[in-house]
């Protein structure tokens, strides 16, 4: 249930919808509007009567749910919502460019990528200091020291940066770290993970699962935002299926049935879904000419010596000419809605 508050609501009567609310034994959860609150009812294990919230002082309505994820969707907040990342904003008109190498290997390989990164125009900084491998014999990053490395550049560029983690054993020190925390694949219903992530105080991007459908992913993001965390960024990074011309599937369709859904941004990592550099330019179009709101590029100036996912990684040349042609086609889209 959705209890929206008339625009004069104070937050007196604010506080005494939200006792209310508590008093049958449910969570209520305050969503600032446009122009007005609303308090969405958490937890309730059955139906509620409206008329327990009707007659309050301030209510305007209450509205029913339908949807299982509540937070998410667009039932519960219509406005799409927009988030700010050290004055990068996802989810505005822009679309959002994230790049960099899939793992830190060195302050030196960070450094120069990053300056690839930044003049060629990406706004956010992406890199792994904890890599989740199939093979245990492989790279598993630098832990704290790629952490560290990642605030010199975010201090140098001066552009946020996105990274992963992967347990709560290290949750703490990746949020006193990032800009952006990232949940990976592996672990979208990993909800202890989740849990920890909607307690944070940082953004938190969200990968869809290799074999998750878009209600599953959703309902992923609902964990997160249950715990109080609004800021979450969906990224579609392609899911597992029978083909074998690409590592996955980049699921397209995805984007508009979740931007009818819900009200979160929603970025695309065609790196990941392609797995060969020659896909990724062709993908990452196509994901900006159906509307992300941006995507997430694997840039490496030295990819034969990448210590993972080299095949999949951009020269920083390859990057610069992506870069003006997804904004060719943010001009064209533009246009169109003008």
């Amino acid at each position: 249930m959705l209890i929206v508050m008339r625009r004069d609501a104070g937050q007196q009567q604010i506080d005494e919808v939200i006792r209310a609310v508590e008093s049958k034994g449910c969570k209520a959860r305050s969503i600032p509007g446009g122009d007005r609150v609303s308090i969405a009812v958490l937890f309730n294990k059955g139906a509620l009567e409206e008329a327990w919230f009707q007659d309050l002082p301030g209510v305007k309505q209450t509205i029913a749910v339908t949807r299982p994820y509540k937070l998410v969707s667009r039932e519960t907040r219509p406005e799409s919502t927009m988030i700010d990342v050290g004055g990068v904003r996802i989810g505005g008109g822009r679309m959002v460019i994230i790049a960099g190498p899939c793992a830190v290997e060195s302050e030196i390989q960070a450094m120069t990528i990053a300056e690839h990164v930044k003049k060629a125009g990406g706004d956010l900084f992406r890199g792994g200091a904890f890599k989740p491998r199939t093979s245990p014999y492989a790279f598993q990053g630098l832990g704290e020291e790629g952490l560290k490395i990642l605030a010199k550049v975010r201090e140098t560029f001066a552009m946020p940066v996105v990274t992963e983690v992967m347990d709560l054993e290290h949750a703490d020190m990746v949020e006193a770290y990032a800009d952006v925390i990232q949940i990976g694949t592996r672990n979208m219903q990993n909800f202890s993970l989740l849990r920890r992530a909607g307690k944070a105080k940082k953004p938190v991007m969200l990968k869809r699962g290799m074999s998750a459908t878009v209600d599953e992913w959703l309902m992923a993001a609902e964990y997160i935002m249950a715990e109080g965390n609004p800021d979450v960024i969906l990224c579609e990074r392609g899911v597992r299926t029978f083909v074998r011309h690409s590592r996955n599937t980049l699921d397209l369709s995805a984007i508009p049935v979740v931007q009818r859904e819900s009200h979160l941004p929603i970025i695309v990592d065609p790196s990941h879904a392609a797995g060969f550099r020659d896909q990724v330019m062709p993908l990452a179009r196509a994901a900006a000419a159906v509307g992300a709101h941006g995507m997430m590029i694997e840039v490496h100036h030295e990819p034969e010596k990448a210590s993972s996912d080299g095949a999949q990684s951009l020269y920083p040349k390859q990057f610069e000419i992506l870069c003006r042609q997804i904004r060719a086609i943010e001009g064209i889209l533009g246009e169109n809605q003008a």
